[in-house]
């Protein structure tokens, strides 16, 4: 079977790589040099999985920018990509998927499309109702970036949004390619499958909004944070997990998909979903109000990565920190090996650890790694317990 995958973030690249282990994979994307990386047998990512897989396992599996290579023959194709949030329509932006849904139906009219790009509710039935003879179902993914194939091959759950003959194959060929033994289907219509999506990520977001704003009430009381978080979780129906307090929750998916939730809750009573999104903002503004007391001369940026282990650092929230200092005119300094540039919307970016150090009266940083543990004595952190 041929599936084409559209898109080589870490959702593509996941899903394209464990597919390939049983199936016929290309993937089309814009990226030169991913599309070269990955003919090379090499991860265009950083994922320990991934990497893995393409050097040591035999996958039919290969990249390209031809969109007729791409499309003809598919008998799938899976559509991973951005979907970024518009502050001004008040949703996702989804040009991307219906450009594709146009450009692949006039060069293959029978294959069925899975949609795993995250959308507004009700989304995927517009796009049934503009391609009727077009079978399209949407598939949410639950990956966690830097373990997104580790994530693919011991699945939650499966989420299925449609019940005909094409969605049942597509789920059994995910099962087929997965390791983990009796993962549960759960098989529904479009609509309730984009709802899975969004309000599992918003449940998780107000998970770490709890925590932040329990830490925040701990140092503004000069209490220990850490006893109290953990004597909380110690109740099973809590549990010891997603509970290390941070700067806030950030990366590409949270913020946008508890936005979008709420967007579709605009003529619904609500109270909860609209705090989850203001706390996030209210949490940035108390931690940059602590770090703008201690009133250090220069503050260094340690990281601008979403979490420890990942190569992304799309909207991580250590950036609204940054923002809000600069805003109060603080100096500041960065160190972020990812970013070859000299500076980052106007502040110095310095490539050695050492100098980074030493510039520094003042580190803040969202999560602790080694490299830091030296100077301690001038780091900033809410990171308690070291994970992510």
């Amino acid at each position: 079977m041929k599936i084409t995958i559209v898109g080589m973030g870490y959702v593509g690249l996941a899903n394209g790589i464990l597919l390939s282990k049983n199936n016929e994979v290309v993937i089309l994307d814009i990226c030169k040099e991913k599309i070269a990386k990955l003919n090379q047998k090499k991860s265009p990512i950083k994922d320990e999985k991934i990497s893995e897989y393409l050097e040591t396992n035999k996958l039919h599996i290969r990249a390209t920018l031809n969109k007729s290579i791409a499309y003809k023959n598919s008998d799938f194709i899976v559509i991973c990509t951005p979907t970024d949030y518009d502050p001004i329509s008040n949703r996702f932006d989804t040009k991307s998927i219906e450009l594709i849904l146009q450009e692949s139906y006039k060069a293959n009219k029978n294959a069925t499309v899975v949609i795993k790009s995250t959308v507004p509710v009700g989304y995927t039935k517009t796009m049934k109702a503009q391609y009727p003879k077009r079978d399209i179902i949407f598939s949410p993914e639950f990956l966690r970036e830097g373990s997104a194939l580790q994530d693919n091959l011991y699945p939650s759950r499966i989420i299925v949004g449609g019940n005909s003959d094409n969605a049942k194959m597509f789920s059994k060929l995910m099962l087929d390619a997965a390791i983990k033994a009796d993962i549960e289907v759960l098989f529904m219509n479009s609509t309730e499958a984009e709802a899975v999506k969004l309000f599992s990520n918003t449940f998780l977001a107000m998970r770490i909004a709890f925590f932040n704003e329990l830490d925040s009430y701990a140092l503004a009381h000069n209490l220990d944070s850490k006893s109290i978080i953990d004597a909380v979780c110690l109740d099973p129906r809590i549990g010891n997990k997603y509970n290390n307090p941070s700067f806030g929750y950030g990366g590409y998916c949270l913020p946008k998909d508890t936005k979008q939730l709420l967007t579709n809750y605009q003529d619904i009573p609500h109270t909860l979903i609209k705090a989850i999104v203001d706390s996030n903002v209210t949490r940035k503004d108390f931690i940059a109000n602590s770090i703008l007391k201690i009133n250090a001369e220069t503050v260094g940026i340690y990281r601008l990565v979403m979490k420890s282990g990942s190569d992304n650092i799309r909207k991580s929230s250590i950036q609204g920190i940054m923002k809000r200092l600069n805003e109060k005119n603080v100096r500041m300094i960065v160190y972020e090996p990812l970013i070859k540039e000299k500076d980052f919307f106007g502040v110095k970016i310095l490539n050695s650890i050492n100098e980074f150090k030493k510039e520094s009266d003042l580190i803040i940083a969202n999560r602790i790694t080694p490299e830091i543990k030296d100077v301690m004595n001038k780091v900033y952190t809410r990171d308690l317990t070291g994970e992510n």
